[in-house]
């Protein structure tokens, strides 16, 4: 062979080379990731949608990629962050927590396999047709937000028994749960003998703004509803109401490891390794159709015992014992 064949030869294969490595590089599959809150708030949940899709054979960065999108509560961002997802044609869209990223999803693709995270039945939320047979591009976790509602309000009652005016604070850019915690809470209230006030929070400062019409109206307790942005801001809530003595229940146990008086809800950490898990049967060759709804029987009561003690609540010994942790 001439000198000359040769080198065209191996400037060929150089050529070549960076073709077949990007050819391998995107063969990776990518998962969009989708979550209301922020990434520093939600790190642990994370790691849980990790978790599951190791379990699945999964490892980010090796075998798969994951595009981690938090919205920080700015839900108006939603629909664009979904476009470029589905724009992409990303292998699965997962939306562990969010009923909003989850409809959306929906809406806009019919194609992309969605794994969601939803707290009320996502056949009612028209995300699938059937629980045992979700039968389109769609399947996932119901984690029972508003079948939590009632024991929830239970406990905080039990835990203030003189408490009779309740605030419950929502965030309205959270469409479906807050409509749903709203008439779930009202009508627990009323079986209860409770007040209820609805207040509005979309932001940093509507949060205080909350606190200060807490205070203003003598509400005697607060009922905060599930939201992941409010996750995000939970020492601002764990903070105000220590401030303005408001004993507290919270949907996640979060709020009670940085000082909420109480949390009582499904496990949020459960929710988002399983959803990793179908993450990972569905990039092996499962379709979403045949995927069942998974339904969360994890359910976790935490009491704060200090935070207790600093409001001068003196906590009966049935709920000591029926929490499933008590942090002293």
């Amino acid at each position: 062979m001439k000198r000359r064949e040769v080198m065209t030869l191996l400037g060929g294969a150089a050529a070549a080379w960076p073709l077949a490595a990007r050819a391998q590089q995107t063969s990776i599959p990518i998962v969009g990731f989708v979550d209301a809150g922020s990434a520093v708030a939600s790190a642990h949940y994370a790691t849980a949608f990790r978790q599951g899709l190791n379990e699945a054979g999964y490892t980010d960065g090796r075998n798969v990629t994951v595009e981690y999108h938090w919205l920080e509560g700015r839900y108006d961002r939603m629909p664009g962050m979904i476009a470029d997802l589905v724009s992409r044609r990303v292998a699965v869209i997962a939306t562990p927590a969010s009923i909003p990223a989850s409809l959306a999803a929906k809406a806009a693709t019919s194609t992309i396999p969605i794994v969601f995270g939803v707290g009320e039945d996502p056949v009612k939320l028209g995300l699938v047709a059937n629980l045992a047979r979700p039968g389109g591009n769609a399947t996932g976790v119901n984690f029972f937000s508003a079948e939590s509602v009632p024991k929830r309000l239970g406990l905080l009652r039990d835990l203030v028994p003189g408490a009779k005016r309740i605030a419950v604070i929502i965030n309205p850019s959270n469409i479906a749960t807050a409509e749903v915690t709203s008439k779930e809470v009202q009508k627990a209230a009323g079986a209860f003998g409770l007040q209820v006030q609805i207040l509005n929070a979309t932001g940093r400062d509507e949060i205080d703004a909350a606190f200060a019409a807490i205070s203003r109206e003598r509400a005697e307790s607060l009922f905060v509803a599930p939201d992941g942005f409010f996750v995000s801001r939970r020492v601002q809530f764990a903070t105000l109401a220590a401030r303005n003595g408001i004993p507290a229940a919270y949907p996640s146990r979060l709020y009670a490891e940085v000082g909420g008086l109480m949390s009582y809800g499904a496990d949020p950490a459960d929710s988002f390794r399983q959803v990793g898990i179908y993450v990972g049967k569905i990039l092996n060759g499962a379709k979403p159709a045949d995927l069942p709804i998974m339904q969360t029987t994890k359910f976790e009561f935490v009491l704060n015992l200090q935070t207790a003690k600093a409001f001068g609540l003196d906590v009966p010994s049935g709920l000591l014992l029926a929490a499933d942790e008590v942090i002293e």
